[in-house]
Formats: structure tokens, C-alpha cells, sequence
């Protein structure tokens, strides 16, 4: 008899679209029915998104996609990750006395690259007008949404804090100074003003090319652009060090950017290759993890069994270790992937997975990158003694609420595969820009302050973002893209997901529906970039029995509420020509649809 889910696993021929909004995922499969093809669905359900999750994303964030076009037959990945302004520095930063960069405020920020990366998409992988994609991002600024009761939430916990010290997002998001009541209709009329006005001076230009190409001008070298470095020259505003600072963005930083299209890190597991982003992002960390559980018998373990949890958190505690002192932008330092890919590395990192729980931080040690490696662990011991709690990206002093990004999978009938996860930009980073309805993104937090490491603060750097799609590859063929919201978590939920896919041939939605768990062994992305040895959080429908075991194996377990860990959501296309895709019913928000 066929396993009892959540929901069923959808199931179709002509397209499939998943995301993490009901609405958004609606959005995607009108612009399929409109004869769109899965690019032009990701645009419009990425720019919905935008409006109906703004405690998750924004205009002025950034996004990372990974692609596969039967065009081209060739999977890209679109790097939409705004680097560092030019004045971004670290005598800058010092000099106001600052250890760690705020986790919100106008010093946190980076150059937007979302817009860019969905309007490179559009103008190279879709065929859409650029019309028909912004269009409903635009209705539903206008006439309005139901407010999601964790937006609302999320606008309660920082009122306070707007009204005293952010008065733009104080009249965006309460207007009348109330808070949306979970539900009711909200609308952002300036923000669809704004969109409006791009899509006016990008239509005064002849032919689809010249109207997207206008678009991004109107955003990054026109009136959006214009607006955020006036307000920028003259705000100084409240942010989490408990001071007031001035951000270091300017109109010519923004004016010098655009997204790039790069080709994706892979690895083979088991018949499988999967690809990810480049070590800009964590999704490495997802490989090295594979590398060392390829010699581990993780397929003959029960997948909600005690030795699978122990085995797989033992494993991203090594990868994600090595994430600190080894990756960052590749443009501005070296990152031995070879080596930390290779058999030789990861049999010998295997043999210190053992019986029970690991307390420590244990990065390999590559050679040529000694003193890289020292540096590295003494600046994360002196994290180590100091007191905080893991945060999320959306959470600092200002509030206590959880989230951080959205996600998307879609696959057309023409065999197109997209994964897009976008971020930043949230309600919660910085303050709305009079005019525009948006606010930019807080991503530098995660560059440190200590000169020589591949993720120090620099002027045109990358941060290493822990935004990562991923898509897989079967026998050489694309079969499965999917993905997470949730900071360093995503890659832990990701590669939950994937072990099971190929070890236990379930159901997406089968698979999605199971007990999750991640560790907080490692430190955080994010300010105040605390971590939690030994530490693990899972659900606590896993059982009874899997959570002593556990507990006696010297985890220190969290237990979570059942249906409350991830975010995930899938699409594949399947050797039969069927396609399937699935959303978790966790948080009630996000949803599959297909036919």
C-alpha cells in the first residue's frame, strides 16, 4: 500500500512548479500556461515573492541559481551575489570600533544582486516580455495580499524599534501604526510604483533584449539607484552594535555590478552527480559531505534511525569546519576544492567519525594553507569564549523571529530545470528607502574583520553567502533539482534529503514529510556568529528510542516540534518523462503544483 503524506507527490507532464508561497507557485504555472518556459516561471515567482514573503526577501537581496537548459544542454549557475562597496573596508569598520560587523543596519550592506540575476535570467534562458514576468509582482504590491501570520509576527517583534529609530519601515509595514493582522489584505503601493516606473522606461525602449537591458539600467544606474545613494549619503541609523553608523553603498557601486553566469562545482555520489554553487556559497560543503559519507554505509542504515542522524551530523561537522578556514570568494583567495574533494583527504577525515559525538571544531589541515588554518582556529577560539545564541539571518537584538529565505524549484516540458534560493533584503535588515519600498539587504555580516582569511572583509568581494540550489544529475541526465530556506541549515536539510532520494527511493513527498534534524556544532554565518558544540536539533517525531540513542552517543539533543525544521521543496523529471515535484507541509505556506 502506498505510504500516507502530507499531500501528494505531484505529478504531471507539462510543468511543474514549488516554492515556499502558495501564490508564488501559482504565479510560476500561469507563466508556463502562458507559453513561458521554466526560466521565465522562476522571474515571476521570484519577484512575487518579494511582496508576499518580505520578512524573507527583497528587492534589494541577492539570490544564487542553478540551472539546466536543453538549449544549451549545460548547467549554470547564475551568481546574483552583490559584492562588497568599494568602501568597504577594514580600516573602516575598525575604526568605529567594531569586532564584527552588525547583523543589520546600513553597514551591513552589500551591492542588491537579485535584480540583476532574475533580468539575466529572463534576457538568456527565457522568452517571455519582460511585461508578462513583472506583472503580477506588480498586482499584488497594488491591490494587496494576505498577510502571512509569521510576517506579522515578524513586523510586531520590531515596531518598537521602527518607530523610535527606522521611521520609513515604521510606515511601510504598520501602516496606521498598526500591525497587519494575519490575513488581512496589505498592500506596498510604493514599491509597486517602483516597479511600475522600471517597466514604463524599460517599455520606452524597441525590442525584448533593449526593454530588459533598460530595466537593469533603470535599477542600477538610474532612478532606483539614485534614490538609495541619496538616502544613503545622509542616514545614519540604529543597528545591532547599539550605536548609529552610516552605510558605505553608493550609486557608483551599484552602477559597476552585474550578475555573473558561472559554471556549477560537481560531484559524483552513487550514480549520481550533484551540482552546487562555487565556493562563493556553502554549497561545497554539500560534496565534502558526500565525500566522506561515500565510504560509510549510509544506504544500508534506517533513514530516521539513530545511526543515520549520528553518522550524517559527524560528517557536516568535518565539511562545514572546513567551510571556516577554507572558502570564500576565488576570485580574492585560493580555495584547494581539489584537494578537499579528493579520496585521499576524505578517507583519511573519515576515520575521525567515531561512536560518539564530537565537541570540537576539527578543520583539516591542507598543505600549503597552515598558517591560514591557525589563523582561522585562533580567531574562531576566541568566538568560542564568548557568550551568545545561534541566530538565524533575520535575527538579532531587534527581534526574536525565525526565517530568512525563500526557495523555488521548477521544470518545464521542454526538459528546462531551474532551483533558485533568494534572500536578503527582509523587512528586518535596514530601513526602507524613502521612495522605493524596499530595503537593501545585510549581507556583509558574514565577512570578518581579520585581515588575510578568505572571507575578510574586501571591496568588490564576494561574502560567502549560505544560499545554495541545488540541482543532481543521474547517469550524466538532469533529474532532480530542490533546495531549503534556512542558513547554514539549508545544505544540512539538503543532504537529509538527497541521501535519502538516492539510497531509499522514496516519494518526494515521502521524503520531504520525514523527521529532519541539523547541528549547531559549527559557528554561525551570522551575527553574533555563536555556535553550539556537540549540539543537535531534530524533530521530535523521530521517536523516542532514535532520541536516547542519540543522547547516548553524547549528543546534546534539542528537541524541535514535529513539521517545524526546513523548508525544502523538489522537482525531478523522471526517466518516463513524468515529472514530479513537492513542497513541505511545514509552516503551512509553501506549495506544489503541476500537470
Amino acid at each position: 500500500m502506498q505510504p500516507f503524506t502530507t499531500r501528494p507527490e505531484i505529478i504531471g507532464r507539462f510543468g511543474v512548479v514549488t516554492s515556499t508561497h502558495w501564490i508564488a507557485s501559482a504565479v510560476g504555472m500561469k507563466m508556463l500556461e502562458l507559453g513561458g518556459n521554466a526560466f521565465d516561471a522562476a522571474v515571476a515567482t521570484g519577484l512575487v515573492l518579494q511582496v508576499l514573503e518580505p520578512h524573507l526577501n527583497g528587492p534589494g537581496g541577492d539570490m544564487p541559481a542553478i540551472l539546466y537548459s536543453k538549449a544549451n544542454d549545460r548547467v549554470d549557475v547564475i551568481c546574483a551575489q552583490g559584492p562588497a562597496p568599494a568602501a568597504a573596508t577594514i580600516e573602516h569598520y575598525s575604526a568605529q570600533g567594531l569586532r564584527i560587523i552588525p547583523g543589520d543596519g546600513l553597514l551591513a550592506t552589500v551591492i542588491p544582486g537579485s535584480f540583476d540575476g532574475w533580468m539575466l535570467m529572463l534576457r538568456d534562458y527565457g522568452r517571455l516580455p519582460l511585461r508578462e514576468v513583472m506583472a503580477p509582482a506588480i498586482w499584488y504590491a497594488d491591490k494587496g495580499y494576505p498577510v502571512l501570520p509569521r510576517t506579522s509576527t515578524a513586523i510586531a517583534g520590531v515596531a518598537a524599534f521602527f518607530e523610535e529609530h527606522w521611521p520609513t519601515s515604521y510606515a511601510t509595514w504598520l501602516p496606521g501604526g498598526l500591525v497587519p493582522v494575519p490575513e488581512s489584505l496589505f498592500r506596498n503601493e510604493v514599491l509597486g510604483a517602483t516597479w511600475s516606473r522600471i517597466l514604463r522606461e524599460a517599455e520606452s525602449k524597441s525590442g525584448r533584449d533593449a526593454q530588459i537591458e533598460a530595466a537593469r539600467n533603470a535599477y542600477y544606474r538610474g532612478f532606483v539607484a539614485e534614490q538609495i545613494d541619496s538616502y544613503l549619503r545622509r542616514a545614519e541609523v540604529m543597528d545591532a552594535s547599539g550605536l548609529c553608523h552610516k552605510g558605505v553603498l553608493t550609486g557608483e557601486d551599484m552602477a559597476g555590478y552585474s550578475a555573473k553566469v558561472e559554471r556549477p562545482l560537481c560531484y559524483d555520489y552513487h550514480g549520481w552527480t550533484v551540482a552546487k554553487t562555487g565556493p562563493w556559497g556553502q554549497g561545497p560543503v554539500l560534496l565534502q559531505a558526500l565525500a566522506l559519507l561515500k565510504g560509510m554505509g549510509v544506504g544500508e542504515m534506517d533513514p530516521c534511525g539513530a545511526d543515520f542522524v549520528h553518522t550524517v551530523v559527524e560528517a557536516e561537522k568535518l565539511a562545514w569546519a572546513d567551510r571556516e578556514v577554507y572558502y570564500g570568494d576565488p576570485v580574492f583567495a585560493q580555495v584547494p576544492l581539489d584537494h578537499l574533494l579528493s579520496d585521499s583527504y576524505n578517507d583519511a577525515r573519515r576515520k575521525l567519525i567515531g561512536p560518539k559525538a564530537s565537541y570540537e571544531l576539527r578543520p583539516g589541515i591542507v598543505p600549503g594553507f597552515e598558517d591560514q588554518h591557525a589563523r582561522t582556529a585562533a580567531l574562531l577560539a576566541e568566538l568560542s569564549r564568548k557568550d551568545g545564541s545561534v541566530y538565524e539571518p533575520t535575527m538579532s537584538h531587534l527581534t526574536v523571529i525565525k526565517g530568512d529565505t525563500v526557495h523555488l524549484d521548477i521544470i518545464d516540458s521542454e526538459g528546462n530545470m531551474v532551483s533558485v534560493t533568494p534572500s536578503g533584503g527582509w523587512l528586518q535588515s535596514s530601513p526602507v528607502v524613502p521612495g522605493l519600498g524596499f530595503c537593501l539587504n545585510s549581507r556583509a555580516q558574514v565577512f570578518w574583520l581579520e585581515p588575510g582569511l578568505p572571507t575578510s572583509l574586501a571591496p568588490g568581494k564576494r561574502p560567502r553567502t549560505t544560499l545554495t540550489p541545488s540541482l543532481a544529475l543521474k547517469d550524466g541526465v538532469p533529474r532532480l533539482v530542490f533546495g531549503s530556506p534556512g542558513g547554514d541549515q539549508q545544505d544540512q536539510w539538503q543532504l537529509v534529503f538527497f541521501l535519502r532520494h538516492v539510497h531509499h527511493e522514496t516519494n518526494l513527498q515521502q521524503n520531504i514529510d520525514m523527521p529532519l534534524f541539523h547541528t549547531t556544532h559549527f559557528p554561525s554565518s551570522f551575527y553574533p556568529r555563536s555556535h553550539e558544540p556537540g549540539q543537535i536539533t531534530v524533530e521530535s517525531s523521530i521517536g523516542r528510542t532514535v532520541l536516547e540513542q542519540l543522547a547516548e552517543r553524547g549528543h546534546g539533543v534539542t528537541l524541535a516540534d514535529p513539521w517545524s525544521l526546513g523548508l525544502l521543496t523538489a522537482a525531478s523529471h523522471s526517466p518516463d518523462g513524468m515529472l514530479r515535484a513537492a513542497a513541505t507541509p511545514r509552516l503551512m505556506e509553501s506549495y506544489a503544483i503541476g500537470r
